[in-house]
């Protein structure tokens, strides 16, 4: 089979290549699934640079992000069977309760080989039904940013007529802004351009922010909160932007801490100290997590946002455009 493969840490132009493999084959317990798409995450670039712990393995099958058909089981599998609709959990083995070592070194696409190809083997563990209503293009956008999203907010116990701030409008934010309004909370949503905003308006927003011309935005967020605060925050940023977090969050609430897309030197914590906030380190999800998720999606008919569809012999392509920033939402690869 024609699939891909991270080859080195050398960046995109280096490190990612077609290569030919054999057809993967089920052992006990396994599950072979036709990829039909897959998504990308910030994850995913990071990745072909190095240095990112636990994702270190060459070579490597990238992304973590695919939905397709079950083609066949292995022995002694009894949750799934040929034609079944479904997408694998982020970590592999993170199946249910609290994360430990083995979960995390079983990331797909970077601790373990990942779903950019037309055939992947799994444990039957592993495996989520998608929810009917979704085309493969858009279950292909949950496992690592919708479940990230839906954990972050679960964890911190979202509540009805409570306020969720939204940094920017990539896969997390969007997702995370979906599920707030799912959860009956009044969504803030920051970015630098206004044609982002206008989208995230569409998408339910109730506020939203631009960064550019409001630099100093946690000060917007007290204003459009009656000066109180955002309950809790997705925090994507990391660094370069978790001190204005922590100053547009109320005292006593929660900062969901997810990314890192803004460098900077270490902010002090005090302010989460003398405001008594909780600060949730948050790595996506187990499979139960996606279940629940899942049933909710499905109860809901949510639909996630995809901005841009590339085929499968332009993946390189999709991954460059996703690096440009341009998306709101998802970026999927479609076999």
């Amino acid at each position: 089979m024609k699939a891909y493969q991270i080859t080195s840490h050398d960046g995109l132009d280096q490190a990612l290549q077609r290569v030919d493999l054999p057809d993967p084959q089920p052992g006990p317990g396994e599950v072979i699934v036709g990829i039909r798409a897959n998504s990308l995450n910030y994850r995913d670039t990071l990745v072909t640079m190095g240095g990112y712990p636990r994702n270190d393995t060459l070579p490597v099958i990238p992304l973590s992000d695919g939905a397709g058909e079950v083609a066949a089981v292995g022995e002694g599998v009894t949750r799934w069977k040929a034609g079944d609709r479904v997408a694998a959990n982020f970590m592999r083995d993170w199946v249910a309760g609290p994360i430990d070592e083995t979960a995390l070194r079983s990331s797909l696409g970077g601790g373990v080989d990942g779903m950019l190809a037309p055939y992947v083997v799994l444990p039957e563990h592993a495996l989520v039904r998608i929810p009917d209503h979704l085309s493969f293009e858009q279950a292909a956008t949950l496992p690592c940013a919708a479940v990230t999203a839906w954990n972050a907010l679960t964890a911190a116990d979202v509540k009805p007529g409570q306020t969720v701030l939204l940094l920017g409008t990539g896969g997390v934010s969007i997702f995370g802004l979906q599920f707030a309004k799912l959860f009956g909370a009044t969504a803030v949503v920051t970015s630098s351009r206004d044609e982002k905003l206008d989208k995230a308006r569409g998408l339910g927003a109730d506020h939203t922010i631009n960064y550019a011309d409001r630099p100093e935005w946690h000060e917007a967020v007290l204003e459009a909160t009656g000066g109180v605060g955002a309950d809790v925050v997705l925090e994507v940023g990391g660094n370069g932007t978790l001190e204005r977090s922590l100053q547009a969050v109320r005292p006593g609430g929660a900062i969901a801490l997810i990314g890192l897309l803004a460098q900077a030197d270490p902010p002090s914590i005090l302010p989460a100290l003398l405001n008594a906030q909780r600060v949730l380190g948050i790595y996506v999800g187990s499979v139960a997590m996606f279940n629940t998720m899942n049933r909710a999606i499905a109860a809901r008919r949510l639909e996630p946002v995809v901005d841009r569809v590339f085929p499968y012999d332009d993946a390189v392509e999709a991954y460059r455009y996703f690096a440009s920033q341009k998306h709101v939402g998802k970026v999927v690869i479609a076999h």
